[in-house]
């Protein structure tokens, strides 16, 4: 955990860098985006690095993170502001994310606040593009990035990606066979196993 800030607030423009107290000790990096979503790179330290060297490495995942949820986290230590830097390349252009209203298999595809098409959630354009949803900075995103980033196992129940959201959903009809509400449709596709 980084020192406390009890007067911090988030600041949302773009190209303000973040580190990010994950599981296990890890350090992680997000850089907000034009768009008032957080990108994070696929780098992760157990002490922090510098700005530079966090901002020549890839993007691993952009997700939406709720603002007053970052100014609790910078609040607690959970987050610290490194500084604002030009926006790298990767998060200029909004990423596509997918619609999946309940009980449905049909999905949108939206790219920044623009529908682009409708699709099956088993359609394999869209299995590694972000279900639409907004994360708590201090309580989901530890888990979240740890799944992202894939050396440890993650929880079963950490979604994202529109390929692990469908996993939850069957894990969740095998767990609880005996609840309606988790029954897979009659036309499921089986998720393939991602490793």
């Amino acid at each position: 955990m980084f020192e406390a800030k009890p007067t911090a607030r988030a600041d949302m423009t773009a190209g303000t860098l973040y580190a990010v107290t994950g599981e296990a000790g890890w350090t992680y990096y997000g850089q907000i985006t034009p768009e008032k979503m957080v990108g994070f790179f696929r780098r992760r330290d157990l002490e922090p690095s510098a700005p530079s060297d966090v901002l020549a490495a890839k993007i691993m995942s952009v997700i939406s993170v709720a603002y007053p949820s970052i100014t609790r986290a910078l609040r607690t230590g959970r987050w610290k502001k490194l500084g604002g830097f030009p926006v790298v390349e990767e998060l200029v252009a909004p990423r596509p994310s997918v619609q999946w209203p309940v009980g449905t298999l049909t999905v949108t595809v939206w790219v920044g606040d623009r529908v682009a098409y409708d699709t099956r959630v088993e359609d394999s354009a869209i299995q590694s593009m972000e279900l639409m949803a907004v994360w708590d900075a201090g309580e989901h995103i530890p888990a979240r990035l740890t799944a992202d980033f894939g050396a440890e196992e993650a929880e079963w129940h950490v979604g994202g990606p529109i390929w692990r959201e469908r996993r939850i959903k069957e894990e969740m009809a095998a767990r609880f066979t005996d609840q309606p509400w988790n029954r897979l449709p009659e036309d499921w596709v089986p998720t393939e196993v991602r490793s």
